[in-house]
């Protein structure tokens, strides 16, 4: 299988297995981002971003309850195999509750870098709106 030429680009919202296979561009939407205030998703995009890192937080919520079960396994018998078993197995879940409560605070951490970058997006729209509505009316 051919590798693809350049880099890989984040395409949010996009499914490579979907029927569709015109992937988002500019920004999510097909709308081209203009380069000032050091944005580089525009506003739709930032809360597509919002949502699928909340999702994902949420996916990997879920996970830690069936990871806690593993993290508790009991022995299914008394004699010496089924307690090294279980053993082992605690040992497993337990790493396995850490890494998805890794996971769930990068998750959420993201999220909210992408929530701060929106309230940066929507300050500079406030400013250059004030910026805009200063100007007067007509040519002059």
């Amino acid at each position: 299988m051919a590798v693809p030429e350049g880099t890989p680009v984040y395409q949010p919202g996009f499914d490579p297995g979907s029927v569709c296979k015109a992937p988002p561009a500019g920004g999510s939407y097909g709308t081209p981002v203009a380069e000032g205030a050091g944005f580089k998703y525009d506003e739709a995009t930032l809360h597509e971003l919002v949502t699928e890192w909340r999702e994902l937080a949420q996916e990997y919520t879920d996970d830690l309850e069936h990871a806690e079960a593993i993290a508790t396994a009991r022995p299914p018998g008394l004699e010496y195999a089924s307690g090294d078993n279980a053993r082992l197995t605690r040992l497993s879940g337990e790493a396995l509750v850490k890494a998805l409560n890794e996971r769930v605070a990068y998750c959420e951490n993201m999220a909210k870098k992408y929530v701060t970058a929106l309230g940066k997006y929507a300050t500079a729209d406030e400013l250059a709106k004030n910026v805009i509505n200063q100007q007067p009316e007509g040519l002059t």
